[in-house]
């Protein structure tokens, strides 16, 4: 759910599938208006491999998503107590994502939960 936010916090339209889908979101892109298919997945911190941030990325079978399956992958990190950080970046095929916070923050879009009213405001709606 928090991912679904951070969606439309970043001005992304969500739409909820009817049927079961291999993607976990269908969002419109608010820059193109085209359609993209998004796969949300938990960020792991591994204190085992200093600290690195990681998506496993893998479907119940064990293989990797393709471009057929989902487009981007959205990662949720969240560490008890604080506000969830969201990445979003394209899915490369690949099993494993990893990064250290700060190639995090330059390699992926982090997404902001908050929500900028001022957006919806009467005067940015069009009739």
């Amino acid at each position: 759910m928090v991912a679904k936010v951070a969606l439309l916090a970043a001005g992304w339209t969500v739409h909820d599938a009817v049927t079961d889908e291999s993607y976990d979101v269908l969002a419109t892109d608010p820059l193109t208006g085209s359609h993209s298919k998004i796969q949300v997945k938990t960020i792991r911190q591994r204190i085992d491999r200093g600290n690195e941030l990681v998506v496993y990325a893998k479907k119940n079978d064990g293989s990797t998503y393709d471009k057929s399956d989902a487009d981007y992958i959205v990662g949720v990190w969240a560490v008890d107590g604080e506000i969830p950080r969201i990445f979003m970046f394209e899915n490369r095929g690949i099993g494993e994502y990893w990064a250290s916070e700060a190639k995090a923050a330059e390699r992926w879009i982090e997404l902001p939960i908050a929500l900028d009213r001022s957006t919806f405001s009467e005067a940015n709606v069009s009739a």
